[in-house]
């Protein structure tokens, strides 16, 4: 899967579509209670988010694979 956008939305979630022209939505509010997510809850750095296309990475460093975010997110 290739990332093409990637839009935080509300209750963190991410709206996100790829090159084979799919979209869906990921849900990250079930790792934010995890070390490496947890500055993630505050809105203000999930917002912070970079398209890596086979990756996902926030500026406080936390980051999620494109082959997590296909094997878990809700095609719309």
């Amino acid at each position: 899967m290739i990332i093409t956008q990637i839009e935080p939305q509300v209750n963190h979630k991410l709206r996100i579509s790829t090159k084979d022209g799919r979209t869906g939505l990921f849900d990250v509010l079930p790792y934010l209670n995890s070390e490496a997510f947890v500055d993630l809850q505050d809105n203000d750095n999930f917002i912070k988010i970079r398209n890596g296309k086979y990756f996902i990475e926030w500026d406080c460093g936390s980051d999620l694979s494109a082959d997590t975010i296909e094997s878990e997110w809700k095609v719309i």
